[in-house]
């Protein structure tokens, strides 16, 4: 046996580990999250079983399952990566948590890093589960995976930027406040349920810009009526994605 067997030898794990581990460890707090549940699992679920078995918006021609199983998908992946990452990032600032997690081993770029993959991970379980659910009611997707993979991407990365900013630059209690109404707003005006047809032309053209509506109007023209890839919403969610997380790396504040 050598001398140095026993040899300690200190020093941070590394980088995939601790990227890794903060995500697990951020999974765990989102999902042990009653309000966060709510937001990203029931609330999604209970509004496509609710609107795909009574008549109460006018969906157009085909079954409402169609029409609403795409604008669901779009407002799982707003509620987890817009307002429950926001809520749960402000918090987190405003009691300290992210001013000693960036004291510690792992860089702020690798934390944001770690968020990120515990958004996407919830955001697989929600589209799971949704898929489920539409399916049982009788959902007859179409279209490109590929486009769809594309549209939930970028979709994620505009609303998680947006979050992001939100967070770092209001207080917790504002932003829980901010994020709350923006979700509540763009549920009715963002093509989720209510067509954007239904609203006035000008009124249509604006919402029809948010990036809400170009991830369900997106995700609608390829799984419900099986357009090839939409360019349009993509530059749209592009452009979104580039604004927030732009914003969000030069605006964000630790404290």
């Amino acid at each position: 046996m050598s001398a140095g067997t026993y040899t300690p030898k200190p020093g941070a794990a590394p980088l995939t580990r601790m990227i890794a581990a903060q995500a697990a460890f951020e999974t765990r707090m989102l999902l042990r999250n009653g309000e966060q549940l709510l937001l990203t699992v029931i609330i999604p679920s209970l509004l496509l079983v609710l609107f795909s078995t009574v008549d109460i918006v006018d969906t157009g021609d085909g079954k409402a399952v169609d029409f609403l199983a795409p604008g669901v998908l779009a407002l799982a992946v707003m509620s987890t990566a817009f307002t429950g990452q926001a809520i749960a990032t402000g918090f987190e600032r405003r009691y300290g948590v992210l001013k000693r997690l960036g004291a510690s081993p792992i860089p702020r770029w690798a934390l944001m890093c770690a968020k990120t993959l515990s958004v996407l991970v919830t955001e697989v379980l929600q589209i799971v589960l949704l898929t489920v659910i539409a399916f049982a009611l009788g959902w007859s997707p179409h279209g490109n995976p590929f486009a769809v993979l594309l549209l939930l991407v970028l979709g994620t990365a505009a609303f998680s930027g947006l979050g992001l900013l939100m967070a770092g630059t209001l207080r917790a209690e504002a932003t829980l406040a901010a994020a709350n109404l923006v979700f509540l707003l763009l549920l009715v005006g963002g093509g989720v349920i209510v067509p954007l047809d239904r609203f006035p032309a000008g009124v249509a053209s604006v919402l029809g810009l948010l990036p809400i509506s170009a991830l369900s109007d997106g995700l609608r023209d390829v799984l419900q009526q099986g357009a090839g890839m939409p360019w349009g919403d993509l530059g749209i969610l592009s452009v979104w994605a580039l604004l927030g997380l732009g914003a969000a790396a030069r605006l964000f504040r630790w404290e």
